[in-house]
């Protein structure tokens, strides 16, 4: 897991970053105040970079909250839940 402070909240210049870094699937997704994802994993490598919010994510290593401009990089099978009080919108991707 690797966790970056960024002061990128473009949604344009962070997809561009993350197909230069090789990540498909990308898409922006919000969250409404109140959301919750209980543990999951993915298959892949996955992002979330948050262009607007803030959201509460927990792994294994501990909790992070992730306001506009933070990004969070997931290992496959990484067990992870989110949730946001507030609500928070995030640009999303996987890479194989």
């Amino acid at each position: 897991m690797k966790l970056q402070h960024t002061e990128k909240t473009s949604i344009e210049e962070i997809v561009k970053q993350l197909e230069a870094e090789g990540y498909t699937n990308i898409f922006t997704w919000c969250d409404e105040a109140g959301s919750f994802y209980d543990w999951h994993t993915h298959p892949y490598q996955e992002v979330r970079w948050v262009y607007k919010g803030e959201i509460l994510m927990g792994t294994e290593e501990g909790e992070f909250i992730l306001k506009a401009g933070d990004r969070i990089d997931l290992p496959p099978g990484t067990r992870h839940w989110a949730k946001t009080e507030t609500g928070v919108c995030y640009v999303c991707g996987s890479k194989k």
